[in-house]
């Protein structure tokens, strides 16, 4: 499993991941799907880039680089106005903030779920995970498990048959908020990036990556 107590610091890369409470699934309708990006949207996207995503009906994965210092210091200083005691200084703060902008989003989608459903209780584990991606191999290998979840938990048998995961937006010219251009420079071409999805999930990270 993760560390829970590794920072979200600055310009850093992550593969973060969560899971339903107990045996509850986070996703019951396609709806709830879009939902979620939706919000992911709302309260991650300024503060951090998405290279890849997969949801699963009970857990999720996500790679993603957080903001610059600079960046981080401009979204939170201008959130400050709603929170006159924020204080956006340093980098320990903004791993704080960091890590408390995703729970106000897990806390947002929680809310809107349990609402539509009529149901109460916390909806995820208390922490998310999140593991420092801090080699391009262990980069390419993260991409490469968060797309290929689905076929690793038995929903399908090709990586191209879940709709739920970031892995088609690769192969359409279709505006996108994911940060394509990395992930295809780290595999140097699409051809690369297809043949390295061809292959098994690593045991070793699927391990140290299950709940």
């Amino acid at each position: 499993m993760g560390n829970k107590r590794i920072e979200l610091l600055p310009n850093n890369y992550y593969h973060i991941y969560n899971h339903g409470n107990g045996n509850d699934n986070i996703f019951r309708r396609e709806t709830n799907y879009t939902f979620f990006l939706e919000r992911y949207h709302k309260y991650i996207s300024p503060i951090a880039d998405t290279f890849a995503y997969c949801l699963l009906p009970n857990h999720f994965h996500l790679v993603i680089r957080t903001k610059s210092t600079k960046e981080l210091m401009e979204f939170y200083k201008n959130k400050k106005g709603k929170n006159p005691n924020k204080n956006p200084q340093g980098f320990k703060n903004l791993a704080g903030l960091n890590s408390r902008q995703f729970s106000n989003f897990f806390n947002s989608y929680a809310k809107a779920f349990n609402k539509m459903f009529d149901r109460k209780g916390s909806l995820f584990l208390d922490n998310f995970e999140r593991n420092l991606i801090d080699t391009p191999e262990y980069y390419k290998n993260a991409i490469h498990y968060v797309h290929k979840n689905p076929v690793h938990h038995g929903f399908v048998k090709d990586v191209r048959e879940w709709k739920y995961t970031s892995y088609e937006s690769y192969f359409t010219e279709r505006a996108s908020r994911l940060k394509r251009e990395k992930v295809i420079e780290i595999f140097e071409n699409r051809e690369n990036f297809m043949e390295f999805h061809k292959k098994e999930i690593d045991e070793k990270l699927s391990i140290k990556f299950e709940f």
